[in-house]
């Protein structure tokens, strides 16, 4: 017997009569079949969000269970495809919005894809989950290794050999005391329940963006988790674009949450042209995009986070490193505050529910690097976008997620406004991860790496020092040797942090080629600096020599380029005049 529908609040449903309800379980709500879930029971009411539109529902409507929870399917076909919040394809259905329960299926059911066994993989075989029993090519550049589903295991009874097929034909039939399972291409695994793994490892790589001030001062690991707070206009989705195009990951999950339809309706358009500079292929090659948008329907928004997750997941598995960017989780947050208000549950600071920094830590938490159960290394490398309301980072989304990531990227107003582009501010961002790749970049880059990005740092902090007092009684109070500091770090702001995004020669910068700029502009500091306390040499009129305006150029040059400019600096400071 089906529920009744007693109440109807938004997105949130109160059922009366649903034959035994389970906690985050799915139902069909409606004459419609409206997709929803389970979010509390009491007593003999069952509370459902549905992730639909709601209007047009009535009072006293049946509602369905499916015994089950939400699940994300997991297969071929997942990349390079543009899902909504649950997972439905958005370039397979027709119009410009989805129809109240519209029906799809994830994987596309008529596509054949060919199927190559493991060779290890023989009848009789003793099978855990997590394991690979083949191989498909699912892009130009994505193998997708098809595993055991997790919670799987048993005896290798048959097992599909080469050839072509569709997802839904029978893969292997494993069997054990319990069940005998006939298993397709594809699995479901629930969305809100982290994939196991065997073990998590410590990470000492860096995840390289090609962005000098982070990867030269502000430092990520892969498998680490970093928070992009910023106000309306700082650069997010420019940023966040960069981020996918460059990443030092094989794979890219990105989920748009709550962003307004027009801007990740034209973000996405771009996004779909961009070309992967590692392949040459497209980047939607090796991309999965989850979009649910602020006029879609806000429980939805709900689920999308945790469907990219577990998408993320289920290539982590496969032993690749993968990227998720999740813009915004703020839009994310106001989602169940809504709901939260909804339920009528006590608020906890501006109105968000009290276990919000609960699930905020939840969904950092699945980022990391680990051995997976078949044995590989795969990571899974968190960044969130968050949006905090008139650039206030004091409150609470942004407060909450500072204390589950590593790294701050913190993006500036003034600098935004300035078109300093990335808009990262040097006197907020942080990274806690500078110790943990500080040996692998000695042995990768330079042994002096560290030296060089601790002086860099600490010139920005004498600047802003210096700043203070320049602004209280003016630059004539200064020394030659501080005039020279300012002057080294407007290099620095100007010649090293600043980026065009848009610009093919200064778009990425790789690790070398940051550690030869911050060395050239440190090189003529210190010779600068030299010639100022022992020859008594003006600083002021160096800002008009053509010295200074190429070192603000090096990110124009290459490696070979930034090295000879190098090597000419002791003769070229040394003819400056006084």
């Amino acid at each position: 017997m089906p529920g009744i529908i007693k109440r109807i609040a938004g997105p949130v449903v109160f059922v009366y009569g649903l034959k035994k309800p389970k906690k985050n379980y799915i139902v069909e709500v409606g004459e419609e079949k409206l997709l929803g879930e389970i979010i509390q029971i009491r007593g003999d009411v069952s509370i459902i969000q549905v992730y639909e539109e709601t209007s047009g529902l009535g009072i006293k409507e049946p509602v369905y269970a499916i015994d089950k929870p939400l699940t994300v399917r997991l297969g071929p076909g997942v990349m390079s495809t543009v899902y909504d919040g649950i997972q439905r394809p958005l370039d397979l259905l027709e119009g410009s919005f989805i129809g109240k329960g519209e029906k799809t299926s994830p994987l596309d059911l008529k596509k054949k894809w060919f199927f190559i066994p493991e060779s290890n993989m023989t009848l009789g075989t003793k099978l855990q989950g997590g394991e690979i029993l083949g191989r498909i090519q699912e892009t130009e550049t994505v193998e997708n290794r098809i595993l055991v589903p997790p919670n799987v295991h048993g005896e290798l009874k048959e097992l599909a050999s080469e050839g072509k097929y569709v997802v839904s034909d029978n893969l292997a039939r494993i069997t054990n005391p319990s069940q005998d399972l006939e298993l397709p291409f594809y699995h479901d695994w629930p969305v809100r329940e982290p994939r196991p793994f065997k073990s998590r490892i410590l990470s000492n790589k860096p995840f390289l963006t090609g962005q000098r001030i982070l990867d030269f001062l502000y430092p990520l690991v892969e498998g680490g988790s970093a928070m992009i707070p910023g106000g309306f206009g700082t650069g997010k989705t420019v940023l966040n674009r960069t981020l996918a195009k460059f990443a030092s990951t094989q794979i890219m999950q990105m989920t748009l949450c709550g962003e307004r339809g027009n801007e990740a309706a034209d973000a996405l358009h771009s996004f779909l042209k961009l070309t992967d500079p590692t392949t040459g292929r497209l980047m939607i090659d090796r991309t999965s995009i989850i979009a649910n948008t602020s006029n879609m329907p806000v429980a939805a928004r709900e689920a999308s986070i945790y469907m990219g997750v577990s998408i993320a997941e289920y290539y982590r598995d496969m032993g690749y490193t993968v990227s998720v960017m999740a813009d915004s989780t703020s839009r994310w947050a106001e989602a169940l505050r809504e709901i939260s208000g909804r339920l009528g549950e006590i608020p906890g600071e501006e109105g968000f529910p009290s276990y919000l920094p609960k699930l905020i830590g939840q969904f950092y938490e699945r980022s990391g690097r680990c051995i997976t159960l078949s044995g590989l290394e795969g990571s899974i490398t968190i960044i969130g976008a968050v949006s905090p309301q008139g650039g206030d980072f004091s409150e609470p989304v942004t407060q909450y997620t500072m204390r589950f990531t590593t790294t701050l990227w913190a993006l500036d107003t003034d600098l935004a406004r300035s078109r300093h582009f990335p808009a990262i501010s040097w006197r907020i961002s942080y990274s806690q991860n500078v110790r943990e790749i500080a040996e692998y970049l000695k042995k990768e880059v330079a042994p002096d790496w560290h030296e060089y990005r601790t002086r860099i740092s600490t010139i920005l902090q004498e600047e802003e020092e210096l700043e203070r007092i320049v602004r209280l009684i003016g630059k004539d109070t200064l020394s030659e040797t501080q005039k020279g500091l300012l002057l080294t770090a407007e290099l620095i702001r100007e010649g090293f942090l600043q980026q065009n995004a848009f610009s093919d020669e200064d778009a990425f910068s790789s690790a070398q080629k940051s550690y030869r700029m911050a060395k050239a502009i440190l090189l003529a500091h210190e010779l600068i600096e030299e010639r100022v306390q022992k020859e008594g040499l003006l600083v002021d009129p160096l800002y008009e020599e053509q010295l200074i305006e190429d070192i603000k150029r090096l990110k124009e040059l290459n490696i070979d380029g930034i090295k000879e400019f190098t090597d000419q600096l002791p003769s070229r400071v040394k003819e400056l005049k006084f």
